[in-house]
């Protein structure tokens, strides 16, 4: 299953020191597939997207993800891999970036010809094979159409999405300079919040989260000092005060880190997948440890 983190410490930029893979070899980690790329998102003081990814499967070894990255933003986006739909290619290798916007998702979306057909002239922002990408650049136009309203935007295109094309999950986290989206939808996979003060539940330790399987590991001695809220597909500390999203719940962390919640989407998709409905490498690419 492809990993998913979001961190938002706006509007105080943050030093933040990322590892995507942060496992060493050995043979229990051999025995698990290799993730199918890796991405980290952020933003240069001047608001520029900047983004650092690889398909490590196709081109690199695993040194390019166990390579600490030292960033500072307000915001981050991280995502590793297993590929559903798209070759191990750089252009469909997550984050993406539309209009200023970084986004990564975590799901399975079928009925793409449909979907391009409904993006019409807006298709021509998608620059890879990924339904990812292609929800994304729904989310751009709808955006558009919401005058910039991000919130609206995804709602628009995950409600279009949930009623017309088969769905196994529409898991995102989209962030911008200083505010974050995330989005759980349906059920299939979990999506956790925390809403972390200065120095976390103990008030003076810096931040230091690692997912299980060693898949991603994100250290911050600022955030000893100044509060954030983290999103992330599992909980990857023992802080008490992770919550498991709702299915369909849509939050919203904004400038000052005020976070707001609606339940979005509050029916299921109208042609929900099964993992027997998928086809063997997309499967694989939604139950890989």
């Amino acid at each position: 299953m492809c990993r998913l983190f979001g961190l938002s410490s706006a509007p105080r930029r943050t030093h933040a020191t990322f590892w995507l893979l942060d496992a060493p070899d050995s043979l229990s980690r051999q025995s698990h597939r290799d993730p199918d790329g890796t991405g980290l998102g952020h933003f240069a003081a001047d608001g520029t997207p900047r983004v650092d990814k690889a398909p490590i499967a196709a081109y690199r070894d695993r040194s390019f993800a166990q390579e600490a990255r030292q960033v500072e933003s307000a915001t981050f986006v991280a995502h590793v891999r297993f590929a559903s739909t798209g070759s191990l290619e750089m252009r469909n290798t997550h984050p993406f970036e539309q209009d200023g916007r970084l986004f990564a998702h975590n799901g399975v979306i079928e009925g793409l010809d449909e979907l391009d057909d409904h993006l019409g002239e807006d298709r021509s922002l998608v620059r890879g094979d990924t339904d990812s990408e292609r929800f994304f650049a729904l989310i751009t136009r709808e955006t558009r159409r919401h005058d910039g309203d991000v919130t609206a935007g995804i709602r628009q295109a995950a409600g279009w999405i949930a009623a017309h094309l088969p769905v196994y999950a529409l898991n995102l986290i989209l962030v911008t300079p200083r505010g974050l989206w995330a989005l759980r939808y349906p059920d299939t996979h979990d999506l956790y919040v925390l809403e972390r003060p200065a120095g976390g539940q103990h008030g003076s330790r810096h931040l230091d989260h690692s997912g299980s399987h060693g898949r991603m590991r994100i250290h911050s001695a600022h955030l000893a000092g100044q509060p954030c809220v983290v999103v992330a597909s599992e909980r990857m500390d023992d802080n008490p005060h992770w919550r498991r999203m709702e299915p369909g719940e849509l939050l919203h962390a904004g400038p000052d880190l005020h976070v707001t919640h609606q339940v979005a989407l509050p029916d299921p998709p109208a042609h929900q997948l099964t993992l027997d409905d998928l086809h063997p490498d997309a499967a694989a690419s939604q139950t890989a440890a």
